[in-house]
């Protein structure tokens, strides 16, 4: 992989519940023998939450054997934010059997959409703007047509879904990306000690010109994965209620139990004089 990462918890998920993986760029040795004329700010990590999958219509009646579905592959912010503030291309790698595989979306929101009849891996490589990174980053997720816990004809209505979360961690970010991207609702970014003071942040080429690319009105938005922090909550929380509530029915199912006469215990085969 042309990146250099450190990955921790690395495990894919296709559900709401969030898959713990966190990728930070990190510099090599090379890197560190550059001379930039970018101060960067020392211990502190920018972090990116980022979901990337796909989502698969069945075609019904208009399906073929070479065309049974449409599907749409993207990334987007985890909380349906723009990341093109971040993010300044995105290369998707198709199938060979595909015209043209390989793909380029250069603005956002990062997405394609084809037909075809096949699962396959997709490659997903995100480039960055040249004040976050200067490597771009790998991923890659599993086209999948069809469901696994229905049976019975495929629903043309309900897709099927499958997304994965990332976190996309910076370290020692350079003042001016710190700059443009610190109230920036796609970026979460820490405060910066009292009396730091920042440069006037240098906007990004073209990025006036490009429409806002954030997902909240997106026509297949209704079929994303919540990865909201609040979302995590209320989740929690029910889960919490519900092993309370299993706790005080055990605990009453046992002091029944306590509250039962006992049974005698059987007399011996053997009589002792």
């Amino acid at each position: 992989m042309p990146h250099t990462a450190a990955e921790t918890q690395a495990e894919d998920g296709g559900s709401g519940s969030k898959p713990q993986r966190i990728v930070k760029l990190v510099k090599t040795p090379e890197d560190s023998d550059k001379k930039s004329a970018t101060k960067r700010l020392k211990d502190i990590d920018i972090c990116v939450p980022i979901a990337y999958g796909t989502i698969a219509f069945y075609l019904g009646r208009k399906a073929s054997e070479s065309q049974s579905h449409k599907w749409t592959v993207y990334v987007r912010g985890a909380t349906n934010e723009d990341i093109g503030v971040v993010v300044k291309h995105v290369v998707f790698q198709l199938h060979p059997s595909f015209n043209n595989p390989t793909r380029i979306v250069d603005s956002p929101p990062f997405e394609l959409s084809e037909c075809g009849w096949g699962e396959f891996e997709i490659g997903i490589s995100l480039v960055f703007h040249s004040d976050v990174c200067d490597k771009q980053l790998d991923l890659f997720h599993h086209l999948k047509l069809y469901p696994e816990d229905e049976s019975g004809p495929q629903s043309t209505k309900k897709p099927v879904v499958v997304e994965s979360y990332n976190e996309i961690v910076f370290p020692d970010p350079s003042q001016c990306f710190f700059a443009r991207v610190q109230n920036h609702p796609a970026v979460l970014v820490p405060r910066l000690p009292a009396g730091f003071s920042l440069p006037a942040p240098v906007p990004v080429d073209q990025m006036n010109e490009k429409k806002r690319g954030d997902t909240k009105d997106h026509p297949l938005s209704q079929w994303f994965l919540n990865f909201s922090e609040a979302d995590e909550l209320l989740k929690l929380a029910a889960a919490r209620q519900q092993v309370q509530a299993h706790i005080f029915k055990l605990r009453r199912q046992l002091s029944m139990i306590d509250g039962m006469p006992q049974p005698l215990k059987p007399a011996s085969s053997y009589e002792y004089t």
